[in-house]
């Protein structure tokens, strides 16, 4: 490989290991170009699957800051880049696996780390995003409808210690207001007597005061 197309490969391997969400390498040795077909097809479009030279793996690893075992670097290799979940993608490779012997799984990297080819089948053998997801929200629906259920016997409850609300008189309370305001204060008799009188006094005067002018 001329060294252009050496750089171009590692560098297009280097932001594969980058940008993975897990990495599997495995030995291809045995499989037909049908048979590659078909493990690509049954990966997905979210996984990439690149046979590789070993020497430039191991430079592109390094150069992503992948630790790689030279284990995994033995043999004719394909890598798997996974940018999806890699349950779904261990699972792909562990069925492809069991009806193609010519497929062997090496091991790989998840989550940063190295993993062996049984920590990949453990990783095979889990529930994938989707049926966790699927099984949470199911889990949470009938939470919410058992909440709903007790909220709903709790307010029958209080409803029915309480009783039928009493009628409503409102306009009752501001009726007897209105009765019972007292009512403003008489004029004691003292002072009305007091003030009749003056009018009569003032006129008593007045007539004195004709009589001595005749």
């Amino acid at each position: 490989m001329a060294r252009p197309d050496k750089a171009s490969a590692v560098a297009e391997l280097t932001e594969d290991f980058r940008t993975a969400t897990a990495t599997v390498l495995t030995e291809y040795r045995g499989l037909s170009v049908t048979s590659m077909k078909e493990l690509r097809r049954a990966l997905g479009e979210k996984t990439k699957y690149s046979v590789v030279k070993n020497t430039l793996t191991k430079i592109a690893a390094k150069d992503a800051g992948v630790d790689l075992s030279p284990d995994l670097l033995v043999g004719p290799s394909a890598v798997a880049f996974i940018k999806g979940d890699p349950i779904d993608a261990a699972k792909s490779l562990r069925d492809f696996a069991k009806e193609n012997p010519f497929l062997v799984i090496k091991g790989g990297i998840y989550e940063g780390k190295a993993v062996t080819k049984e920590e990949l089948m453990q990783l095979a053998n889990l529930e994938s995003r989707e049926v966790l997801l699927a099984k949470l929200a199911g889990a949470m629906k009938g939470s919410l409808a058992k909440a709903a259920r007790i909220f709903d016997a709790l307010r029958i409850k209080l409803e029915a210690e309480q009783g039928a609300p009493a009628p409503v008189a409102a306009a009752a309370p501001a009726a007897e207001a209105v009765v019972e305001a007292p009512a403003p204060e008489a004029v004691a008799p003292e002072v009305v007597a007091e003030v009749a009188e003056v009018p009569a006094a003032e006129a008593t005067e007045a007539s004195t005061e004709t009589e001595e002018k005749e």
